[in-house]
């Protein structure tokens, strides 16, 4: 695991609240002087990611890699600054990707339509042009249809498959309020899920481990993005799946299921059957199994849950600052929303403490001979998700990670 992370220069927090002073108060509120240096930061990589896109696919509609992405970041900035300016520039963005959108079978947030879509309404919707986010809401739930249709062959995952559309819905009516999507359109597609996952389970005869089973291109893989730990959290969400005796018989063993797949040094597998240590990456790894362990302690309350995930929270610290940069899927920011949700839970000074240090390390950002990504300035590989991320350190109690986490 060594040759895939940059040694943790970093002391960590030592208890004494003298530690993190420079950073934040006893309230977990961001010190003026670091907010400042954020936000310098921040204006800065935006001149860069601004000159970097002229060069971008102009053809990728995305969130993951392409204009939705940049919109949605755009959006975040002004739901943090509140200037119009970055609304405009949300506007600009989405626009661009609604022009070229895949009308493919594609329908998440990250890699499909569903996410143009679903941006697009709520930047519409904020610049009060009704009609038009109106149109984009009706477009997105036309996919809801093919989505909870079990034959369809779709999967189940976030970036490609079920829980991916359902994110997208879940993504509208928190940000434009009330019920634009109908609440019983997520309990049907979390029941579909469900199906699809017993029946694997059977057709693998492990329902006596793991009453739910899934996979994605015939691989059983574990993480947030393609896996297990992304699926689970999703059905452990308060209503999501109509009958809470499901989630207690189905979901709650599968996540024990998954715990027991931990390795000796806390991370965790990429896919069953495959033991090699070597990913810490939201994607693959600790860093993403976290939602899942916290929700379930959240869901059942029990206290192994909340270990394991302080676990994980040890994992991202010694070996979270990757070689492969600073970005959301496989990189520091994406690892250090991991620190944040674990502060929102425990309320531990510690964890917002080293998400400050991880966001001090992207504000290096291209000093430490980190690899370039295929798409440097896009939202989940390049620049657009670090400065997403350096955003959100101003406001550590509203921070979510994006296209994933509600």
């Amino acid at each position: 695991m060594d040759a895939r992370a940059l040694r943790n220069p970093y002391h960590d927090y030592d208890g004494n609240p003298a530690c993190a002073q420079a950073f934040f108060d006893s309230h977990g509120r961001i010190t003026a002087e670091f907010a400042q240096r954020l936000s310098s930061k921040i204006s800065e990589l935006l001149a860069v990611l601004e000159n970097g896109l002229r060069r971008a696919d102009p053809g990728d509609a995305t969130v993951y890699t392409g204009w939705a992405g940049i919109a949605l970041l755009y959006l975040h900035l002004h739901d943090v600054f509140k200037e119009e300016s970055f609304l405009h520039k949300a506007l600009d963005y989405v626009s661009r990707s609604l022009q070229c959108l895949t009308r493919r079978h594609d329908v998440t947030f990250l890699c499909g339509d569903a996410g143009p879509l679903a941006v697009a309404a709520v930047v519409y919707s904020r610049m009060q042009r009704a009609q038009e986010a109106s149109d984009c809401i009706s477009r997105l739930a036309q996919y809801h249809k093919v989505v909870v249709d079990g034959s369809s062959g779709l999967p189940d995952e976030l970036l490609y498959g079920r829980v991916g559309y359902l994110y997208s819905l879940v993504f509208v009516n928190q940000q434009l309020g009330g019920d634009r999507i109908p609440g019983q359109f997520i309990q049907q597609i979390s029941e579909t899920v469900l199906a699809s996952g017993e029946l694997l389970s059977r057709k693998f005869r492990v329902q006596n481990q793991s009453p739910l089973m899934f996979e994605w291109y015939q691989e059983q893989y574990v993480g947030a993005a393609h896996g297990l730990a992304g699926i689970y959290y999703f059905l452990m969400q308060p209503g999501f799946v109509p009958a809470v005796e499901h989630v207690h018989r189905l979901v709650k063993p599968s996540v024990d299921h998954v715990c027991r797949l931990k390795l000796p040094s806390g991370n965790y597998p990429p896919c069953i059957g495959d033991e090699r240590d070597l990913l810490v990456h939201w994607c693959h790894g600790s860093p993403g199994v976290i939602y899942m362990l916290l929700q379930a302690h959240k869901a059942f309350g029990v206290p192994q849950y909340l270990e394991e995930a302080l676990q994980c929270g040890e994992v991202v610290w010694k070996w979270g600052l990757l070689k492969k940069g600073y970005g959301l899927c496989h990189g520091a920011a994406g690892n250090a929303y991991a620190f944040l949700a674990l502060y929102r839970q425990t309320q531990d000074p510690k964890h917002l403490f080293r998400a400050c240090m991880f966001a001090d390390w992207c504000m290096n950002y291209g000093k430490h001979g980190c690899r370039t990504p295929d798409t440097p300035f896009s939202l989940f590989e390049g620049l657009a998700g670090t400065i997403y991320f350096l955003a959100d350190i101003l406001q550590p109690f509203k921070a979510r990670f994006p296209g994933f986490e509600l």
